[in-house]
């Protein structure tokens, strides 16, 4: 029997980068979480539930109000509690800390200091993968997503998420966190997946630290 495979992969970026069909697929990838001879799931979370409110695109983890900042701060300092009970399975996280970042940042002018957050996900093994696009791409991205998208509003200004973008480069740039910045332009998702399953093969992150 060879070793557990527990890798722990936080996806942030702006919309419409793909983070969402990205961390299903390789939630399903045989070299990240082993072969499967029947269905099951590891668990895939996300910090845009909005779980705050009682309506759809309501608040959640990152777009919460000042008044509902212990609720957010206390979500994380529960979530971080969980990883660190179950720190021998993987985890994938669909948006989490840096989107509250730029969030905050951008509609409140509010900075958050999530050091203490950042430093047990690292002593945990986390990693995270930054996903990108061209600034050109994003008229595309937007015509495919609004043949299914419940809520076409929010891609009428695409340089909200240009601006967006170059954030969270910011941030990660500055994270110590293991990052990769990945290019979904023109790959496949088949492409994209390999490439994280790779990356993660070569600075050992499938297995526990």
């Amino acid at each position: 029997m060879g070793g557990k495979l527990c890798p722990k992969i936080i996806f942030e970026g702006t919309r419409l980068t793909g983070k969402t069909d990205l961390a299903f697929a390789l939630n399903e990838h045989p070299r990240m979480v082993g072969p499967r001879k029947y269905r099951y799931h590891s668990p895939l979370i996300s910090g845009e539930w909005c779980a705050f409110t009682n309506f759809p695109w309501g608040r959640g983890l990152i777009n919460f109000e000042e008044h509902e900042e212990e609720q957010a701060l206390e979500t994380y300092r529960t979530w971080l509690k969980l990883f660190q009970l179950q720190r021998y399975y993987s985890w994938m996280i669909d948006r989490f800390h840096l989107s509250t970042k730029v969030y905050q940042q951008t509609a409140f002018n509010r900075n958050f200091d999530f050091e203490w957050l950042v430093e047990g996900l690292q002593e945990l093994g986390f990693y995270l993968v930054l996903c990108t696009r061209t600034n050109e791409s994003f008229e595309d991205a937007r015509v495919a997503r609004l043949e299914v998208s419940g809520n076409p509003s929010q891609y009428d200004d695409l340089d909200i998420f240009r601006r967006e973008q170059e954030q969270f480069r910011i941030l990660a740039e500055h994270s110590i966190l293991p990052v990769l910045e990945l290019d979904v332009t023109s790959k496949t998702l088949e492409q994209q997946t390999d490439e994280v399953a790779d990356w993660m093969t070569v600075t050992g992150g499938l297995y526990a630290k």
